[in-house]
């Protein structure tokens, strides 16, 4: 019951996430502008969590660093929806596994292994079909905003390698951060129509701040096999729904890029966590 519990929190919170693009397309705003806006509504649902389960706010060197690169997977992001379609951005986000291994690989003098470097061939591949799209279609600048976001997203998965590391303290620091850069250039804006706020309600509470929790809630409770199977579903929903309501469509190039990446990286991420539910069982039977 717990699991089935955990799955559908995961369910819900993919869902949630994948609404990022589509209301990013109804917001005219500097790509500034809007992750302040959302960062700022999500920042205090977050706190409000936090006083709520009476939990303190931790703040060192590992969460800094971290809150630094929530920052910028969330404003890159932000920018790169507004200059590149939304299948493209998120698709070149979730790149953001191969960069750990890279980041591994040259900093911690972590040696790749073969399936490692498979991995990254095939994503790199992937890559090589968004720069070709980019070329032809104008996106050049919003596709390699989005690849950096997914560098910047890469930094997220590594905070607990970093002393003092607190993921959810971290989250809610470059939440904050994004909120107080923000909220200057959301002042120099002219659009605050009805459209314009609900959209930027929607990403702030439900988008970034619920879905968040129910993330956290969920991952607790499910395998990690099962939490990357159903976490796939946001880069798949994310330029669906873009799609239906905006009409904006992939590239015939970008979907063969999309299917390489989406494929390379959610086919290794259920490799990995079946090799170490493996090495678990074989621990747990030890004398």
């Amino acid at each position: 019951m717990e699991q089935k519990r955990g799955n559908l929190l995961i369910f819900i919170a993919a869902m949630l996430f994948s609404l990022g693009g589509l209301c990013i397309k109804f917001i005219p705003w500097n790509g500034i502008a809007i992750n302040g806006g959302r960062t700022l509504l999500s920042s205090m649902l977050l706190l409000a969590y936090l006083r709520y389960n009476k939990q303190k706010l931790i703040i060192s060197k590992g969460t800094l660093i971290g809150a630094a690169c929530i920052f910028f997977t969330n404003v890159l992001y932000s920018y790169a929806n507004t200059m590149t379609t939304a299948a493209n951005a998120i698709l070149l986000q979730f790149v953001a596994p191969v960069f750990v291994i890279l980041i591994l690989w040259i900093f911690f003098r972590e040696r790749p292994k073969r399936v490692d470097i498979t991995a990254c061939i095939l994503v790199f591949g992937g890559i090589a079909c968004f720069v070709l799209d980019g070329l032809g279609s104008g996106h050049m600048l919003g596709n390699f905003l989005a690849l950096l976001s997914g560098l910047a997203y890469a930094g997220v998965f590594l905070m607990n390698r970093i002393p003092g590391g607190d993921s959810f303290s971290a989250t809610i620091l470059g939440q904050l951060t994004g909120a107080l850069v923000g909220i200057p250039f959301i002042l120099r804006e002219t659009d605050f129509s009805s459209t314009t706020l609900i959209a930027v309600v929607v990403l702030g509470v439900f988008q970034m701040g619920t879905g968040y929790l129910f993330f956290c809630t969920g991952i607790k409770k499910t395998t990690p096999v099962t939490a990357v199977l159903i976490s796939g579903v946001e880069p798949i929903m994310n330029p669906l729904l873009v799609a239906i309501f905006v009409g904006e469509m992939i590239s015939p190039i970008s979907a063969v890029g999309g299917v390489i990446v989406v494929g390379t990286i959610m086919s290794y991420n259920i490799l990995i966590a079946k090799r170490q539910q493996i090495v678990e069982q074989e621990l747990s039977t030890l004398p």
